[in-house]
């Protein structure tokens, strides 16, 4: 099921909606149909080729979690 980011034309608010098949999305603010599909991409963890320090501290991301959440 794809996530879709939509600004609503009517209000002007911008909002994530999941989309069942055929479902047409309205705003969750005003209640508006008239809703402009916004590019989106995906998050990534940033790679250091170097020996960089990276915002967190780290040097390096490893192991398949981001060292930015870590704490």
């Amino acid at each position: 099921m794809p996530m879709f980011e939509y600004t609503c034309e009517d209000c002007g608010h911008a909002f994530e909606a999941l989309v069942y098949g055929e479902t047409t999305p309205v705003c969750e603010v005003c209640g508006g149909k008239k809703l402009a599909k916004q590019f989106s991409t995906f998050a990534t963890t940033p790679v250091s080729s170097s020996s960089q320090e990276l915002p967190c501290g780290q040097t390096e991301c490893s192991g398949g979690s981001c060292a930015f959440n870590q704490n």
